[in-house]
């Protein structure tokens, strides 16, 4: 597994981390305008997740689990009936079509539902799927969906191991999204599949990350800009003075038939952190924001923005987050920002208890002030511990998210089965 994320991963199951929560700005902790719940709590046979949810215009959730009965991931589907939620479990994964889905779940074009697998697949490099509902009305709350295997990675150069990042369409209906690993240096993709006759689809790789300067490991999800540049970060490469690189914010802007790599901004550890797992989100001035899971001025990662200048780009860190005693846990998703400008985003063991929080950051002019918005509480209490998605907004303003371990559905202490929240604003 991916070096930053694979250590996250051993701090849940050892569920010993205590972290010490300090603020390096403008801060406010105390003072709690919101309301915490938790609307679902994930069973055994669909739990830990890892991805990002999807909302449709119904209000219904859609998310998925690395983890089941059989250890090979499943996709459900929360259905809003007069502010109840029920569970219906769309699919469980197994081969030969892919297996853990690290990833959520996007809808593209007819309605159906696209994510991606880290495993299985023709060459156990990990796949893209479909996901549909029953062709036939079905009247049970738990109806099965089906699943088409779209592609399949590892067939040479086209990347391999498809991870955090939802995939994303164009308004041709093309998908496009990154691999970790692949490609001609086996140092991770960006790929777009377009569709070729007949239901299938052709991949096309538009950048292969060499590991140095340029990055290496793309695990978050791709962002157009408005101009149909593909935006993201890589995990590692960029700056050598990390051992495997720091990471960086990278662009592919497209030239004919080709793409071209800019390296927008490459961290050094230091000052300014590094691991940028999460991915980049545009404002409407074409700022960008993201994350980086590690380092920074108190080693905990940070938030920053990055503002076109010129032909180039300011960087500005707007936050920086504080190490614990058993280690920095910043961002692994991206950011959101709500219709107030504010900043809203998770980190997996942050907090006044060391397993995660939510939090949102506000800005007067250049001045960004720092909110602890909810502690999660630890594996054995219900509201869960570990928020490593992305979270999602509903029209109303209301934040929804997962957590990878916690809940009260009676799993064992080595696998917590995580939860589904909500943070309602007042």
């Amino acid at each position: 597994m991916h070096s930053y994320l694979s250590t996250a991963l051993s701090r849940h199951q050892a569920k010993n981390i205590v972290l010490l929560f300090a603020l390096a700005i403008t801060a406010v902790s105390g003072a709690r305008a919101q309301t915490f719940s938790i609307i679902f709590n994930l069973p055994l046979s669909a739990n830990s997740p890892w991805g990002s949810l999807m909302m449709d215009q119904a209000g219904n959730i859609y998310g998925t689990t690395t983890l089941s009965n059989t250890e090979s991931g499943t996709a459900f589907k929360l259905k809003n009936s007069r502010g109840s939620w029920l569970f219906n479990p769309l699919l469980t994964f197994t081969q030969p079509d892919g297996m853990t889905p690290y990833s959520g779940l996007t809808v593209g074009p007819g309605g159906a539902l696209y994510g991606t697998t880290v495993d299985g697949g023709t060459f156990n490099a990990g796949t893209v799927y479909a996901l549909r509902p029953p062709q036939t009305f079905c009247r049970s709350v738990t109806c099965p969906w089906s699943r088409t295997l779209v592609y399949s990675f590892g067939a040479g150069g086209d990347g391999a191991y498809p991870y955090l990042g939802s995939l994303i369409f164009d308004s041709a209906g093309n998908m496009y999204g990154s691999t970790i690993g692949g490609g001609s240096l086996n140092q991770g993709t960006v790929f777009e599949l377009s569709r070729s006759g007949g239901g299938n689809w052709t991949e096309k790789v538009l950048y292969s990350f060499a590991g140095g300067s340029d990055g290496a490991a793309p695990a978050s999800a791709i962002t157009f800009d408005a101009a149909g540049n593909i935006h993201g970060t890589t995990e590692n490469g960029g700056n050598s003075s990390c051992s495997s690189g720091c990471g960086t914010v990278y662009k592919l802007t497209p030239s004919g038939s080709n793409w071209t790599e800019t390296v927008i901004y490459r961290f050094s550890g230091v000052s300014d952190g590094n691991f940028p797992v999460g991915g980049i989100i545009f404002d409407a001035a074409g700022n960008m924001y993201g994350s980086t899971a590690q380092g920074g001025p108190n080693v905990g990662g940070t938030i920053f923005e990055l503002s076109p200048n010129g032909g180039g780009w300011t960087y500005a860190q707007l936050y920086a987050l504080t190490q614990g005693i058993f280690g920095p846990g910043g961002p692994t998703g991206n950011l959101v920002l709500n219709s107030s400008g504010a900043l809203l985003g998770t980190t997996i063991t942050d907090g006044a208890n060391g397993v995660g929080n939510v939090f949102k950051l506000t800005h007067q002019g250049s001045t960004w002030t720092y909110a602890d918005l909810h502690d999660f509480t630890a594996f054995d209490d219900q509201d869960g511990e570990e928020p490593v998605g992305t979270p999602i907004l509903d029209a109303g303003g209301n934040l929804y998210g997962t957590t990878l371990g916690g809940g009260s559905q009676g799993c064992s202490f080595e696998v917590q089965c995580g939860t589904v929240w909500k943070v309602t604003p007042q």
